[in-house]
């Protein structure tokens, strides 16, 4: 019986075969368990697909091991200061030694009582009697929010959250978002503490751990496991993408009719999304930049821009995770197969 397929494309979710991204893993953690940490904040930036939110995964599973950290997982899409205050009285329920010191919660009207006398309150008063009380007991909270957006929800919950910091409540904050989201959110004037923020960019894995995970798993040789993480750059998503597909095909087809597999699935989850966010002269110069390293100088010719103005573009597709710069005076496409897949978008 053929087993189970070790790879997924379930975005978030952390893999049978994960590659750990050790030094970032431990970097967060150390600093929110520290006795004194240097920041309570901290931001993961990346492209789609680059593992953001599986790090942030890992970062929580290995903090909930200590029973004095709450987790509270956010939705970016709801109005956070509610969502929290929801949160944290459901994490309540599960410290009855709380509810022992007079708090009478009920989630319906957001309604708390102290002392067995009902009083209805907004939402940051609640937060802040909760605080207060798992504060006594030690409790840590870890707060978590997946892809950020730079609007006025996030507007209001930062400058709030910073309020909580300075009343030192044992809060901290872990988000992931796009390198424009994030660049949005840390320049914002109303909240120049993020800006202070520690980021983690994500690079592209380890080619060498990708092509060891290649070869333990589908029993080949270094060269074709080789061969097989250099498809995938480094790029997380193509790494399980092409994983599946080779673990499922391997003995049916050839590469190349892998590769044409892969193709769609890069253009079905991710690419198109990202070429969207594209404007029209960052699409013509990732179209002019072959498979290969590709001089500056050819793209300006063929994009017909000045080597000043291609320098402003570049240096924001390399901050996008969407190219390299290998060497001086060259570029490459950072994202696997998307000079192959960008030909037949507009």
């Amino acid at each position: 019986m053929k087993k189970d397929n070790p790879f997924t494309l379930t975005f978030g979710k952390r893999p049978a075969e994960y590659i750990s991204r050790f030094e970032a893993t431990e970097t967060i953690v150390s600093t929110f368990t520290a006795d004194n940490p240097i920041s309570q904040t901290y931001l993961i930036e990346g492209i789609r697909g680059s593992g953001k939110t599986v790090l942030m995964t890992a970062v929580t599973a290995e903090l909930e091991q200590d029973d004095s950290y709450i987790i509270i997982d956010l939705n970016s899409t709801q109005n956070l200061l509610n969502d929290l205050a929801m949160r944290l009285v459901d994490s309540c329920s599960k410290f009855p030694d709380i509810m022992k010191q007079g708090f009478n919660i009920s989630i319906a009207g957001f309604g708390v009582g102290v002392g067995g006398k009902e009083d209805l309150q907004d939402s940051i008063s609640i937060i802040e009697k909760i605080l207060v009380s798992l504060k006594k007991k030690n409790k840590k909270i870890i707060i978590t929010i997946d892809e950020v957006q730079p609007d006025e929800n996030m507007r209001r919950f930062a400058s709030q959250f910073q309020i909580f910091i300075r009343k030192d409540y044992p809060l901290f904050l872990l988000m992931t978002g796009l390198y424009e989201n994030i660049y949005a959110i840390q320049n914002d004037p109303a909240l120049t503490f993020l800006l202070r923020a520690p980021k983690i960019k994500l690079d592209p894995l380890s080619l060498q751990q990708i092509t060891k995970q290649y070869m333990k798993i589908f029993d080949i040789d270094f060269d074709t496991a080789l061969n097989l993480a250099n498809i995938t750059k480094g790029y997380a998503f193509a790494f399980q993408a092409l994983g599946l597909l080779y673990y499922e095909y391997r003995e049916e087809m050839p590469l190349p009719d892998i590769l044409n597999k892969l193709d769609d699935m890069l253009d079905d989850f991710v690419y198109k999304k990202i070429w969207e966010s594209l404007s029209a002269q960052e699409r013509a110069i990732v179209r002019a930049i072959s498979s290969d390293e590709t001089k500056v100088q050819a793209i300006c010719k063929k994009t017909s821009i000045t080597s000043a103005s291609f320098s402003q573009y570049r240096e924001r597709l390399i901050k996008r995770g969407i190219i390299l710069s290998p060497r001086h005076g060259y570029v490459s496409l950072a994202l696997p197969r998307f000079n192959v897949i960008s030909k037949f978008y507009k």
